[in-house]
This record gives structure tokens, sequence and C-alpha cells, in this order.
């Protein structure tokens, strides 16, 4: 059914879970899998220099790695399991994570996004979260919100 889904990280608590699903129905749909890992670029602003800039983007980067060594892990428990072949693609990228997950669905001819319902910045909605809850409200294919 799905041939493209897609699984925004943050490497919270819930993005894992959704990455659970999300590896999950991969396997069983055969469909290919895309962690994003979104480095929210507003985070920058404030930040006295450039030095401090490219500091905190390469801390970002290197969690947004540990989050995809998670999902490896996951996928290759889930390949012994279901016995099948997960295919995975990882992408990092810059912006705004609604904005930018919006775009991925786009680009990248997504059918369905796996995303956790709050994840670092949860403090912001008592319901969804605000990324999730943007992405629901704005995305071109289902989105499956894992609590």
């Amino acid at each position: 059914m799905y041939k493209k889904i897609l699984l925004p990280t943050d490497g919270s608590q819930p993005a894992l879970k959704a990455a659970e699903q999300a590896i999950w129905i991969a396997g069983k749909s055969n469909a290919e899998l895309l962690a994003l890992y979104v480095i929210d670029n507003s985070l920058f602003m404030g930040l006295p220099t450039e030095k401090a800039i490219t500091r905190v983007k390469e801390m970002l980067e290197d969690e947004g790695r540990k989050s995809f060594d998670v999902i490896i892990d996951m996928s290759l428990k889930c390949k012994e399991e279901l016995n099948t072949e997960i295919k995975l693609v990882f992408m990092t990228k810059e912006g705004r994570p609604a904005r930018t997950i919006r775009k991925t669905i786009e680009e990248e001819g997504i059918d369905l996004v796996v995303m956790g319902t709050a994840g670092k910045h949860g403090m912001d909605r008592f319901l969804l979260g605000s990324v999730a809850e943007k992405v629901v409200r704005t995305a071109s294919c289902p989105v499956l919100v894992v609590r």
C-alpha cells in the first residue's frame, strides 16, 4: 500500500515510538523508509558569534546521527522478526521543522508520515505538539501520529 514512508525524528522518546511503528509498516508493505532529522535553524537566532552557531549546529548534527543509529538498530531487529529487508534513507535538513517536513513530503512523493506526538518541544501544545499538529493540518498525505 505504501511505497515511501517519512519518519521525522528528533531522537525523543515519542519519536522512537513512532520509529517502531514506521519500521514495522515499512517492513510489512515493502516500502522505503526515509528518516528525516531537521535542524531547527530558528535556534541559532540570538547566538552571539558564528563560532557559537557552528558549535550548536555540530551538536545538533551529532544528535541527528545518534537518532539515525538507533533507527538502524531498530530496523535490524525488525528485519529479523519480519524476515524482510528494510530500505532506509537518512536525511538531515535545516529549517523550520513543520515546513521542512511538509516540503520533504512533496519533494520525495511520500505516501505516509509517521511521527511522535510531542518531541523535545512538547510543552508548546497540550495534545499533539506544535510540529505534529502543523504537519497533520497541512500534509498532502496521511499522517500517523504515535502517542
